[in-house]
């Protein structure tokens, strides 16, 4: 059977993000009805392209998929195929199972330099990376990136079009408080894993103060991460970058955001000015 469907549809589900694992048939002996090498995606809703058989050993073996979609990890299978598999023909098959890798989704909102210095660092780092601009000023931007315009009061519409969920990381860097504040409220009206902000202790209490008014009650707000990054003592917008990436990743591997949170609202306001600092400098 030609594997490139198959093949094919990874690249398309990968692209879309959509869940999914990969049964490959690794080994068998005697008579059974698909041979090593034979493949299966199983999508997250139960459905299929190509085969690892039919009959009872499919059904498990989607059923098996499904597990590692949710949980990750990689499984393996083994079917001895007779009557209690569904098949009388007395061959064996070994089955591997692998959850497709769906690069994590990030959101940059406000294209300054701190903001493409951030999408430009996730890049590599398999994040799938759409830039938006909340100033129609068509700047140019690198083709590996999806670029897009909206108005800050717009983004409900452009975070539900770009398909935010749970599994999205948002960092918020405009050019103007008010806007940084409409993008912060949008952003908690999704389920985004990560909301970031960059700023100051300044900054912080009046973002607080404009939620609160906004109905925002404390868990909502406790979602934020501001100033964004993990305390480094970063300034320029390369190395703000580092930080806001590192914290990301260590979200993603860890899969415990307060574990790395940074301690910069427990500093006085006195002391918490370099990254607004490098704000208004950057025009970010």
């Amino acid at each position: 059977m030609d594997d490139l469907p198959i093949y094919e549809e990874i690249i398309r589900l990968k692209k879309e993000r959509i869940p999914a694992a990969l049964a490959t048939v690794v080994e068998t002996s005697g008579s059974s009805p698909r041979k090593a090498g034979a493949k299966m995606v199983v999508r997250g809703d139960g459905s299929i392209a190509g085969t690892v058989g039919g009959g009872r050993i499919e059904a498990d073996t989607i059923e098996a998929a499904l597990e590692v979609i949710s949980r990750g990890g990689t499984r393996t299978m083994t079917f001895s195929l007779t009557e209690r598999h569904g098949g009388v023909c007395g061959g064996e098959m070994l089955i591997y199972l692998e959850p497709l890798h769906v690069p994590q989704q990030l959101v940059v909102v406000g294209c300054g330099h701190v903001g493409r210095a951030v999408g430009q660092a996730a890049l590599p780092t398999e994040f799938q990376v759409t830039m938006i601009s909340t100033v129609d000023s068509r700047e140019s931007m690198p083709t590996s990136e999806e670029f897009l315009y909206h108005p800050a009061e717009d983004l409900d519409r452009a975070f539900a079009a770009i398909g935010v969920d749970s599994g999205t990381y948002i960092f918020i860097a405009t050019s103007d408080h008010h806007e940084d504040f409409l993008a912060t409220a949008s952003a908690l009206r999704t389920p985004a894993r990560y909301i970031g902000l960059l700023g100051s202790r300044r900054k912080w209490v009046a973002l607080e103060s404009y939620l609160k008014d906004r109905h925002f009650d404390a868990e909502a707000i406790g979602r934020v991460t501001s100033p964004a990054g993990l305390e480094i003592g970063a300034e320029t917008p390369a190395e703000i970058a580092v930080s806001v990436l590192a914290q990301m990743i260590g979200i993603r591997r860890m899969n415990n955001a307060g574990n790395i949170r940074p301690a910069a609202r427990c500093r006085t306001v006195e002391t918490d000015g370099v990254p607004q600092q490098v704000l208004a400098a950057s025009g970010s």
